[in-house]
């Protein structure tokens, strides 16, 4: 509805006013589980490396909840703090406070709910300013039963109490309104940044396709949430002849392999397993699609627009329909051809396999195409940074 939460929070200004540059050199503590693999550990790593005209005006530092193995490496030039909390909450928070008793930052900016949460149960004990940033929308993340009751009760309980919160999408904002308590006020809605040169340079390297024939191309953890069953059944129900590959590994793996052999599939969809340079292949793809049930901000989306791919995504919550359709979810309905991309409802295996043989029309994959790299260029980094540290200063 025009009236919505989510409608408000797409019609806000991005850049309101800039707050007044504080003329202390203020400490700013970045959080987070760990630098391994993941959308936010991407956006981190991404945002840090921005963030480096930053360091004449702010001690900037990163502290690593978890001793894992990184996928994405904090720049050279910020001192890394690095604990072994091993995934538990009371570990997480005993060295989150040690840190901050010796560190004693202005502000503290987390990444993701273990971090969040820690940042702002320690505020009370420390003074400093909590700055969160929710990653998904956690209605649709923690889905239902007693855990995910109690995991979205902690939610309510604490990031209301956050002094600034930043969501990358307008869906995840909304839900956190009306979910969860936070006021409207306190939240600025930031997109993910997209390094677009750098994604499309890395394309460029020659990498071994994982099939010689035409393919369409999808990346994800081979999870529930990202849907792949729904999305191997709608491309058994097409005749195309692109091959379907999967770049991705995850706990269902053997249940996606069995599917695929069921319904006869083999040698036509591909789970091509984790790649270092998944840009390379959607380089060599035809299109780009998602099924997933829930994202927070669809990152691999938007990289592949940013390597010219036309793209089909479910309308799930939250940031497809932003991102593809510059509308709130709710102003979606049906098998929608977007401005920039084709959106399908969440779980409809028969729209998904129309939006498939649709993409057959190679007119309708340039059109698409020439629209996913124009609109991609809204996602800069330089933009982003700048945001993120309007919010930082003006707490």
């Amino acid at each position: 509805m025009s009236d919505s939460t989510e409608d408000r929070l797409l019609d806000r200004p991005r850049n309101p006013g800039r707050p007044p540059v504080p003329t202390e050199r203020r400490r700013v503590l970045f959080v987070i589980n760990s630098m391994a693999g993941g959308g936010a550990e991407r956006v981190m790593a991404t945002l840090l490396a921005a963030s480096a005209p930053q360091r004449e005006r702010a001690d900037i530092r990163l502290v690593l909840l978890d001793d894992e193995p990184a996928a994405y490496a904090p720049p050279d030039w910020i001192p890394t703090i690095q604990l072994d909390s091993r995934g538990e909450f009371a570990r997480s928070v005993a060295g989150l406070a040690r840190t901050l008793r010796t560190v004693r930052p202005h502000a503290t900016v987390s990444f993701l709910t273990r971090a969040n949460l820690c940042n702002v149960m320690t505020v009370r004990w420390f003074g400093h300013k909590a700055v969160i940033s929710e990653r998904v929308n956690s209605s649709a993340h923690f889905g239902t039963g007693a855990k995910a009751a109690l995991s979205k009760l902690s939610l309510r309980m604490s990031y209301p109490r956050a002094q600034a919160v930043i969501a990358p999408s307008a869906g995840v904002a909304e839900d956190l309104v009306e979910n969860f308590g936070v006021a409207a006020g306190r939240i600025s809605v930031i997109a993910n940044p997209v390094d677009v040169a750098a994604i499309r340079a890395m394309a460029e390297r020659p990498v071994a396709p994982p099939v010689t024939t035409p393919y369409i191309v999808a990346i994800g953890r081979l999870t529930a949430n990202k849907n792949f069953a729904t999305l191997i059944e709608a491309y058994a129900r097409t005749t195309i002849e692109p091959s379907l590959v999967i770049l991705g590994q995850g706990p269902l793996e053997d249940t996606l392999r069995r599917q695929i052999a069921e319904r006869r599939l083999g040698g036509r969809v591909i789970l091509a397993g984790f790649r270092d340079n998944p840009f390379a292949i959607m380089r060599g793809a035809l299109a780009y699609v998602s099924a997933s049930r829930s994202e927070g901000f669809p990152n691999s989306l938007v990289e592949a627009m940013a390597v010219g791919l036309p793209v089909i995504s479910s309308n799930c919550p939250s940031g497809p329909s932003e991102i593809l359709a510059e509308k709130p979810r709710s102003a979606v309905t049906g098998l929608d051809h977007a401005a920039h991309g084709i959106l399908v409802p969440v779980d409809d295996v028969d729209a998904l396999a129309q939006a498939l043989r649709s993409l057959a029309d190679s007119a309708l994959r340039e059109r698409y195409a020439q629209a996913a790299r124009a609109r991609v260029e809204r996602y800069d980094v330089a933009g982003a940074m700048r945001q993120y540290w309007d919010v930082i200063d003006a707490v």
